[in-house]
């Protein structure tokens, strides 16, 4: 009997000990190397990083481009009234010139262009006469002797 209870003894200790051990070594496993997992997270981490500071650079990029073109824009205007009071024949011609270079400045509103007031859908037919015979009629398009 003493045989018996050392046979199954020394297994189930055995067994117990290379649970511990094992359990040790996965608890301290991944801390020393990452898994895959982390990796990838690290990986995803970077290229989101790396985007952001582009989309950072995009829009500096950008809005220093607006302001150059919104610059570019205002010596253009300068340079076209230059150009009117310069160039000019009479006075007349040259405030109307003015006016035309600086109506944006002023905030005034145009005046849009309206539809019509009377809306009458495209006829798929070309309209005809009282006395024209129509198309279903049995005479339309025989030439008469």
């Amino acid at each position: 009997m003493e045989q018996t209870l050392t046979a199954w003894l020394l297994p189930a200790i055995t067994l117990v000990a290379g649970i511990a051990i094992g359990f040790l070594i996965a608890r301290l496993a991944p801390n020393a190397v990452p898994s895959r997992t982390q990796r990838q997270l690290d990986e995803i981490q970077e290229r989101f990083d790396t985007y952001q500071s582009e989309v950072v650079t995009h829009f500096n990029t950008t809005a220093n481009l607006v302001k150059k073109l919104s610059q570019t824009q205002l010596d253009v205007q300068q340079h076209l009234s230059e150009g009117a009071n310069r160039l000019a024949l009479d006075e007349l011609t040259r405030q109307r010139l003015l006016a035309t270079l600086h109506a944006d400045d002023s905030g005034e509103k145009r005046e849009r262009l309206k539809a019509p007031a009377h809306h009458e859908m495209p006829k798929d037919y070309a309209p005809k006469g009282a006395d024209v015979p129509g198309m279903l009629d049995e005479s339309y398009g025989l030439k008469k002797k």
